[in-house]
Formats: C-alpha cells, structure tokens, sequence
C-alpha cells in the first residue's frame, strides 16, 4: 500500500489507505497542483490560477475551503493534517507521508 493518496483522473478520485473519494473538478485541480511539487509552497493566488484558469480576486476564503474538503477525502485526521500544511500568510505545501 502507497504512503501517498494516488490521483484518477478518469472518474476524478483519489484514493489513500484503501478509502476511496471522488472531488470536484476544482479539488483535483487543487490537489494535482500540490502534489505535482512536494514541499513547495503554493500561494492561494497560484492555486486558483491554476484551478480556475483565471486571475484571482481574494481568494483566499475560497481556497481555503477547498483545501478544508480535500483533507476530509484524504487526511486520517483533517484537523491535523499530515498531507497538506498550511503556511500561515504563505499558502499550502503537500508533504508526502512517511
């Protein structure tokens, strides 16, 4: 079994420690986006860039949002998450597991 959530982009699901998910187009985007460069920290801005295809105007609480649904399908404990850590002020970074 992988240490990492694994991405499906035909039914646009992710699956980690035999749980399965399906996320919007938007949370794939997002998550794609993250684990496409571990360890680096992408700005809300970046983010909804890329998932929405368009220059950002605050952003912030939207991505948030997002990011807070992504941990509930991927996160054994989404108020602690192991996966996506948020940099206060910076933005998000994916840390692959252990």
């Amino acid at each position: 079994m992988t240490n990492l959530p694994v991405l499906n982009q035909n039914d646009l699901s992710v699956s980690y420690q035999g749980r399965y998910s399906r996320l919007t187009p938007k949370e794939y985007s997002i998550l794609e986006t993250l684990i496409s460069e571990p360890g680096k920290t992408f700005t809300p801005e970046e983010i909804y860039r890329t998932a929405w295809e368009a220059e950002p105007f605050d952003c912030h609480l939207v991505i948030s949002v997002h990011i807070r649904h992504i941990r509930q399908k991927i996160e054994a404990n989404p108020s602690r998450p192991a996966f996506i850590k948020s940099l206060w002020g910076k933005g998000y970074r994916f840390i692959p597991g252990n």
